[in-house]
């Protein structure tokens, strides 16, 4: 009788607390971050979420096109850091807005920031673990 009563009670406290983690990170809702973050900086998912609401930040997603189709943070535009096109890419960007960048895991992030540093560009914060941490934190993803 014990056994059914704890088992209940962890069933039913996993249930919440995973019902309160899942999609509760975005980047269209919630709390926006008073100040940009320190150029470079590397931020946890939620202090990335409350940065990517800052004015004139542009959420950019480093990862293959492939990647990018299968599940990317609404509002993310794709720009393949490993592609022989990167460099044009960026010029088409405007180096004078600020840069929410991510890729799977880190990575190539802090990759493309240092490419985008060398062109001219200040403005740059990645996600610290990359979607794959944003996804743990129970951040939302999607597939337009």
């Amino acid at each position: 009788m014990k056994r059914a009563g704890l088992a209940a009670a962890l069933l039913a406290t996993s249930l919440l607390l995973g019902g309160c983690a899942a999609g509760s990170l975005t980047t269209t809702a919630g709390p926006t971050a008073a100040a940009a973050p320190a150029a470079g900086s590397s931020l946890q998912p939620a202090e990335f979420a409350a940065a990517a609401k800052l004015p004139d930040t542009i959420l950019l997603d480093v990862r293959t096109p492939a990647e990018f189709a299968a599940g990317h943070l609404e509002g993310a535009v794709n720009a393949d850091v490993q592609s022989a096109d990167f460099a044009q890419a960026l010029a088409a960007l405007d180096p004078d807005r600020n840069y929410a960048v991510y890729c799977r895991s880190g990575s190539r992030s802090k990759a493309a920031m240092a490419v985008m540093q060398q062109s001219g560009f200040s403005n740059l914060f990645d996600l610290a673990g990359g979607i794959g941490a944003w996804q743990s934190a129970g951040g939302q993803v999607v597939t337009d």
